[in-house]
């Protein structure tokens, strides 16, 4: 590539250690953007740089530990399986699965999203496309396929438009049942989630806002807005933030909010929503990690450029309908 690198992070362990994770980083003009990080549990952009190099995400914070910078999951999934063994019994069964925390949660153990492929595209100067194939399994079970069920196949695709002020960075996620009909929620945990770092939080003098006037986190949350905003003090004396914004597919979608760090994109936090084998879940998110405050980013040049945009997901998808 000529403007973009794109490298896995490299770690010398003993001959005897087994990495648990890897983290793909992505440079624009020798300058740091993000990276694209597989823990344990799930895959995540970790870090998301602004313009002149501030942090604006946090990773496994001490009180939320499986809130991992930008994630996508959720804690209520539940698949409907033909009989394992005919043989034995017809009987059909089903299950519910947590793609979301890292322990049991009420009930469900943890599964995991795992990144199986990574491809990086660079398309213009100031544009690279990532693109990874992520397996949703569910926890490790007796007689499942290689000891896990995977549930479904996304393909997430990433778009980081690097920029002076601002760092632009799409995320779509497209999620496909692999043998049986998925029903997602309802649950307060999905499907996008954005854990912000310290000092971009409301708790430590930062400020939360969207594009009606609404401050704080209370005043936001179950308001449907075009966007969402958290700016603070950044190092140097500076101020940094992160723009939220919905694809048409999650515009209508009320936001949740947190003054303590958290930002959710979740169209299944009141009704649940069944995607069949064969159809496609598609969803997105717009993300602008800019220096200052959102008073100094063109927030509704970026909401206009993104309406406009073809593949930015017309609605709420056919594919998920009420089960």
């Amino acid at each position: 590539m000529e403007y973009f690198s794109v490298t896995t992070e490299q770690i010398d362990l003993p001959r005897s250690a087994t990495p648990q994770a890897r983290r793909v980083a992505v440079a624009w003009r020798g300058r740091p953007i993000g990276a694209f990080t597989q823990g344990e549990h799930r895959c995540y952009l970790y870090p998301l740089y602004s313009p002149a190099g501030v942090p604006l995400t946090a990773e496994s914070p001490v009180d939320h530990p499986h809130h991992d910078s930008i994630t996508v999951g959720a804690d209520v999934l539940k698949a409907k399986f033909p009989p394992l063994t005919p043989a034995v019994s017809p009987l059909a069964e089903s299950g519910t699965y947590n793609l979301y925390a890292n322990n049991v949660f009420q009930g469900r153990a943890p599964g995991r999203t795992w990144s199986v492929d990574v491809n990086a595209t660079e398309l213009a100067p100031d544009h690279l496309r990532v693109v990874q194939t992520v397996e949703w399994q569910g926890p490790e079970e007796w007689g499942a396929a290689d000891g896990r069920r995977v549930l479904a196949v996304e393909t997430r695709t990433t778009d980081l438009r690097p920029g002076d002020v601002v760092n632009s960075v799409d995320i779509r996620s497209q999620l496909q049942p692999t043998d049986w009909d998925l029903t997602i929620g309802p649950t307060r945990h999905a499907y996008f989630t954005v854990r912000l770092a310290f000092g971009l939080r409301v708790v430590d003098s930062g400020t939360l806002i969207d594009a009606d006037g609404r401050s704080g986190g209370a005043a936001i949350t179950n308001h449907a807005s075009a966007w969402v905003d958290a700016s603070g003090p950044a190092p140097h004396g500076a101020r940094a933030g992160l723009t939220i914004l919905g694809h048409a597919s999650t515009a209508r979608v009320p936001w949740v909010a947190y003054d303590w760090g958290t930002v959710n994109v979740n169209p299944f936090a009141r009704e649940a929503a069944t995607v069949r084998r064969g159809d496609t879940l598609d969803l997105g998110i717009r993300l602008l990690a800019h220096d200052g405050d959102a008073s100094e980013v063109d927030i509704a040049a970026h909401a206009a450029d993104l309406a406009s945009e073809p593949g930015a997901g017309a609605s709420m998808p056919r594919a998920a309908t009420r089960p």
